[in-house]
């Protein structure tokens, strides 16, 4: 236990970020952690010169707030403590500052919000806090639930992947979890064609990417299944998580190097849209 102490959760009323709050409050009873939520009030951008201005964004304001009443509620019908927050400005930014401020280690968001838009399959706001936060993001899609009893960690070798190992591994440990661990190799068609020795080279690396987290979490004695696939990334790991009714997926970010690609599609980005369970991206 003890993964995160202190938990941010951003709401904004919508029933997608209400779940995700009661999800939060579970995992926060078993962790015994300390829970801030808050909910952001864009900027009004209209002409500040109108005399009505006030209560234009008093009138802005009463949804975000509603949201906040809300959420006492439901705090209070789980037996919950939480600290609420209103702010006010762009979204992501008065997210990540405030995780900052209160030095939270992980923020829990909805995968999608009400703004219109964010009727991609995550949000605007969601991926935009992921490219930017240096802080752990949970991801908690409608109608899921937190679970650490079957956990698929996807890994490529890379630091940001040693990372979710460590974390991975620490939740399992810490549940009593099984470790499901998968590396995916995706290549254009034609390069099986082309060059046939390149994407061989690539799947004896994904496999021992995989042995080698397997190594790591069987000496701990977490029972650990690897998988190899071939062809695009989100689609295997979905599908496999789908296949191995998987309570949460576990992934390494590349920051903010990586927030044109996240904005645009990565990979990060179309599993969480894909998931059927919460997805863990670790920062850290």
């Amino acid at each position: 236990m003890g993964r995160y102490k202190k938990i941010l959760v951003a709401i904004d009323g919508s029933e997608t970020s209400l779940h995700a709050l009661r999800e939060s409050l579970k995992l926060a009873t078993n962790e015994k952690s300390w829970i801030t939520v808050v909910s952001v009030v864009p900027h009004y951008t209209g002409d500040l010169d109108l005399l009505a201005v006030g209560n234009i964004i008093a009138s802005m304001r009463k949804p975000y707030e509603d949201a906040l009443s809300k959420a006492k509620e439901i705090a209070e019908i789980e037996r919950g403590l939480i600290k609420t927050v209103c702010e006010e400005g762009e979204p992501y930014e008065r997210i990540i500052d405030l995780a900052n401020a209160e030095n939270c280690d992980l923020i829990v968001m909805g995968r999608r919000g009400l703004r219109r838009l964010e009727r991609v399959l995550v949000g605007n706001v969601t991926a935009t806090v992921i490219g930017y936060s240096n802080t752990d993001v949970l991801v908690v899609p409608r109608d899921t639930s937190i679970g650490w009893q079957r956990i698929l960690l996807t890994t490529d070798g890379s630091k940001y992947s040693i990372a979710a190992t460590r974390r991975a591994i620490d939740f399992a440990k810490s549940y009593g979890g099984e470790l499901k661990v998968i590396s995916v190799v995706d290549v254009p068609a034609e390069f099986y064609g082309e060059a046939p020795q390149v994407v061989d080279d690539m799947i004896k690396k994904a496999k021992g990417y995989v042995e080698d987290v397997k190594k790591q979490a069987e000496s701990v004695e977490i029972k650990t299944e690897t998988f190899v696939r071939e062809g695009e990334s989100y689609l295997a790991i979905t599908d496999l998580a789908r296949k191995q009714d998987i309570n949460t997926i576990v992934m390494g970010s590349h920051g903010r190097t990586g927030l044109k690609r996240l904005l645009m599609g990565s990979v990060t980005e179309k599993v969480i849209g894909h998931s059927p369970c919460p997805v863990l991206v670790v920062k850290t």
